[in-house]
Order: C-alpha cells, then sequence, then structure tokens
C-alpha cells in the first residue's frame, strides 16, 4: 500500500513549518545566527511536495486525512459573505520581506474585524499559480494575509485576493512597492525590506467587491482546518513584469485543488479512485477529481513512488 510505504519517509525531515502559519503565536518565525530566515522544509515537488506532507511530521496527518481541506474550486454551493470586514492595514516606510523558499513573505501589521472577531494581522504571502479556483478558474497570483485572533483563541482567518494580468498594462502599486527590492531575496533564506507601503487601494478592494467564504485549512503542512477563508470575486490588476518578478522567485508553490468540503480527503481515497479507473467505475464522489488535470498528475507521481518501492 501506498500510504505504508511512504510512512517510512517520515524521517526525512526534523522540523516542517508552514508559511500559513508563520510567524503567529502558533509557529514563531525562526531567524538565523546570520539574519537570514530558516527556509522551509516542506516544497512542492518529488517528496517534498503535498503529496507527502503527511510523510515529513507526524503533525501534517491532516494533510491527508483532513475532511475540509484547502484550496478549493468556488463553485455554487460556497456563499459569498453578507457582511463586509472591517479593515485597518496602517501605511509604512518599509517592512521586512523574506524569501522562506517555499515563498515569499511580508512581516506587517494591521487588524480586520469579521463576524464580530477581532483579528490581527501577522503577516502576508504569495501562491503562484492562485491555489483557489473560481468556478474552475484559476488566476496568475493569489495573495494570502494571515490573521489570528486578537483574543489568544488562536483562531486563524486569511484574506485571499487573487490578481489577473491586465491587457492595459495597469497593476496594483502594492505589488510594485512589495517587488521593488525583490531581487535582493532571490535566494531562499535571505531578508531584505520593502519600499514604503500603502494598503489603502487594497483594503477598499477587500471592504467593496464581493468575497466568499468558507471554512477550510492551511494550504501548506500541517494543514489544519478550522481557518476562515475570506476570498474576493473579482481579480486586482497585476502587469506582465511584475508578474514574471515574482514567479522566477517564489517558483511554483500552488497545492492541487482538494476534494469538495467534507468529502473525504482525495490522498486517502486515492486507492479506491485508481481501482476505479481501471474498472472503469469512478465513485461519484471521486469523479469530479479526476477531471481535474493537476490531480491526474498528482496521482500518476503517486503510482510511480508506489511502483518503486
Amino acid at each position: 500500500m501506498f500510504y505504508s510505504t511512504i510512512s517510512i519517509l517520515v524521517g526525512i525531515a526534523a522540523f516542517v513549518d508552514a508559511s500559513c502559519m508563520h510567524a503567529t503565536s502558533k509557529l514563531q518565525r525562526r531567524v538565523t545566527p546570520e539574519g537570514g530566515v530558516e527556509v522551509s522544509t516542506f516544497g512542492y515537488t518529488d517528496l517534498i511536495g503535498p503529496l507527502n506532507w503527511a510523510a515529513l511530521d507526524a503533525e501534517n496527518s491532516a494533510c491527508t486525512t483532513g475532511t475540509v481541506q484547502s484550496p478549493i474550486n468556488i463553485d455554487e454551493t460556497i456563499p459569498i459573505t453578507s457582511e463586509a470586514p472591517i479593515i485597518n492595514f496602517p501605511s509604512v516606510e518599509s517592512a521586512e520581506f523574506e524569501n522562506l523558499g517555499s515563498t515569499v513573505e511580508v512581516i506587517v501589521n494591521g487588524t480586520t474585524q469579521f463576524a464580530g472577531v477581532d483579528f490581527e494581522l501577522k503577516q502576508f504571502h504569495f501562491h503562484t499559480p492562485s491555489e483557489h479556483r473560481i468556478h474552475e478558474e484559476y488566476y496568475p497570483l493569489e495573495m494570502h494575509m494571515v490573521h489570528e485572533a486578537a483574543d489568544g483563541s488562536g483562531a486563524v482567518a486569511v484574506l485571499a485576493i487573487v490578481f489577473d494580468l491586465s491587457t492595459d498594462g495597469s497593476t496594483t502599486d502594492l505589488l510594485t512597492r512589495v517587488t521593488e527590492h525583490l531581487d535582493e531575496i532571490a535566494t531562499p533564506g535571505t531578508v531584505t525590506e520593502t519600499a514604503a507601503l500603502d494598503f489603502e487601494e487594497l483594503a477598499h478592494h477587500l471592504t467593496t467587491t464581493p468575497l466568499f467564504q468558507y471554512t477550510g485549512s492551511l494550504t501548506t503542512p500541517p494543514c489544519a482546518e478550522g481557518i476562515t477563508f475570506l476570498l474576493t470575486e473579482e481579480p486586482l490588476p497585476i502587469d506582465v513584469a511584475t508578474y514574471n518578478a515574482l514567479k522566477s522567485v517564489i517558483k511554483f508553490n500552488s497545492r492541487f485543488t482538494q476534494n469538495k468540503l467534507g468529502n473525504g480527503n482525495l490522498l486517502l481515497l486515492e486507492n479506491n479512485l485508481q481501482l476505479g479507473i481501471e474498472t472503469n467505475a469512478i465513485h461519484p464522489s471521486l469523479a469530479e477529481a479526476h477531471e481535474d488535470p493537476v490531480m491526474d498528475a498528482a496521482l500518476a507521481l503517486m503510482s510511480a513512488i508506489a511502483a518503486v518501492h
């Protein structure tokens, strides 16, 4: 069996950090003696990729067993929020900008109030291509603004913003400012500072555009569930040059689309899916997943790994 085989690989990583939780009280930032940051020991390729995250550390079991995992395809079952968040992201002269190997991240402060709960902004980071899809459409870039509840409960909320390539060369000024010194953190583990950041445009977008709301999980190890996602329905613009600059440093860092919420973990169901493919009788709950080309590629890799063990 695939999972009994890869369980042997647990020892290949002594500690795994989670970008989506980096810099929150649940997982403190780890600075090196040289003034850099520790590089993530998970990734998106081969045995450190999403198919094997659960084998990297015992705390990552939800990556394989969780039933409300993120990211997902946003369809008609995911509601629009009935209220807009109240956002206060102060402008700053500069902010720490880090390359974690798994993403690039900006350390900033701010507050978001939603559903009567006060959340404190800890950091924001990027995924390319977008992790969420909206009615099956993916976007070139997605930004996650990670918050933790101010009351110390440990509750986490993520404001997720998608970006699309502009046809007229327009772009979001915040991205231009963030990436002004991007070349200084081209190497994982390095740290620099952004230019001055003004969040007014972003805050206006988040409080005026429709937001999808659902409860899912971290999209990186340990894939902990119970995370509130507020995802913009409409994208902000990004110009080709800024996108290419980010992509050249971040590379690929998008977890594959997860199953419909509550319908079982795709990795746990992989053996059943393979049996269904062989017998031409794919279970209805897995049929849609099999139509996902990213998942098809993932399953092919899983089969190849299983074959060599």
